[in-house]
């Protein structure tokens, strides 16, 4: 099988499972206690005649496309959905699709930018621990490792809060920019970082130390190889052996993990935009389930299928740029 036809399969693949997942996700959603046409009306039910709100009623429903039965409003939604109509919402009052941009932008920012420091100090860190196996750096940082993936993030999130903006107040707590700041170019950049450093800081704690458990393990385990210990023996320096023979080998295992914390990452944003109500989907996603918003819920839960599918193929694709030797058919 050529790569070709093993892409054109996983992409067929991919298609499979998000329609049975959508399918899934829309029962769930449609199962939930809450009428979303009477949460969009508010108080017009007790400040109109019967009859009036029921008209309004039901020309709301049908805007919403609630007045149908269930499998043809699947079928409408799932349509609009592919080609780009996300549904109306009824918190905003406006099209799904012009509201969830900004929001996107903002939650790919701050996970992008966690990404770097993880990776940043995470993978060098595995490999200086991996190196001095079972001295004294290392055993500090396995105890620092393991209470950073340990502890759940809100926790964290709230020590951070205390400690470096309430008793050291350096960061702000809320909002993506400084309330009526004007500021463009550089300025506003480094205005928005400020804002990012506190979330950013707290997602990259277990980040760090889940990934560098994981580096330093594989680099342990490909280290003890007979043909690490060949190339020592023909001379190669330390480093060469390191990061050029041992790294690239064990890199497989690496790619497995990383590629499931991205995913997991953007999906454990969710609590962390809540806390420091940074305006991304995880702060948008709990609005909308509180409002019963199920257009924007629906829309934000299918960017997390599409993301954890399209982020399998991508780990197939990345052993393969990894080893040569593995193919993707297998």
């Amino acid at each position: 099988m050529g790569k070709g036809q093993y892409l054109l399969k996983r992409l067929l693949y991919i298609v499979f499972v998000f329609f049975i997942i959508s399918v899934l996700m829309f029962v769930i959603y449609k199962m939930m206690p809450g009428d979303p046409v009477e949460m969009m009306l508010g108080d017009s039910k007790t400040s109109m005649k019967p009859e009036a709100y029921q008209a309004l009623y039901n020309q709301t429903a049908e805007m919403l496309n609630l007045d149908k039965p269930l499998p043809v409003q699947y079928v409408t939604w799932m349509g609009n959905m592919l080609t780009g109509n996300f549904g109306y919402s009824i918190q905003y009052k406006k099209p799904v699709s012009q509201i969830i941009a900004a929001p996107m932008k903002n939650t790919v920012m701050l996970n992008m930018l966690t990404m770097v420091v993880v990776f940043s100090i995470a993978i060098p860190l595995g490999i200086v621990t991996a190196v001095r196996k079972n001295g004294i750096f290392d055993k500090s940082v396995q105890v620092l490792t393991i209470v950073g993936y340990s502890i759940p993030s809100f926790i964290i999130s709230l020590l951070m809060i205390f400690v470096f903006a309430v008793k050291i107040p350096i960061f702000p707590i809320s909002g993506v920019k400084t309330a009526g700041l004007n500021a463009t170019g550089i300025q506003a950049a480094l205005d928005v970082a400020w804002h990012m450093a506190l979330p950013v800081l707290v997602m990259s704690v277990s980040g760090i130390g889940g990934i560098t458990r994981y580096v330093r393990a594989a680099m342990i385990d490909v280290l003890r190889m007979d043909y690490i210990k060949t190339a020592r023996a023909k001379g190669l320096r330390e480093k060469v052996v390191i990061y050029v023979h041992a790294f690239r080998n064990a890199l497989i295992p690496i790619v497995t993990i990383t590629t499931w914390w991205i995913i997991g990452l953007f999906g454990g944003s969710v609590v962390i935009e809540s806390v420091f109500l940074w305006p991304g989907l995880g702060k948008m996603l709990i609005d909308g389930l509180m409002q019963r918003d199920f257009s924007l819920v629906l829309t934000i839960q299918m960017f997390y299928v599409i993301l954890s599918l399209v982020g399998n193929v991508l780990m197939d694709i990345a052993y393969t740029l990894v080893d040569p030797r593995v193919r993707l058919e297998n």
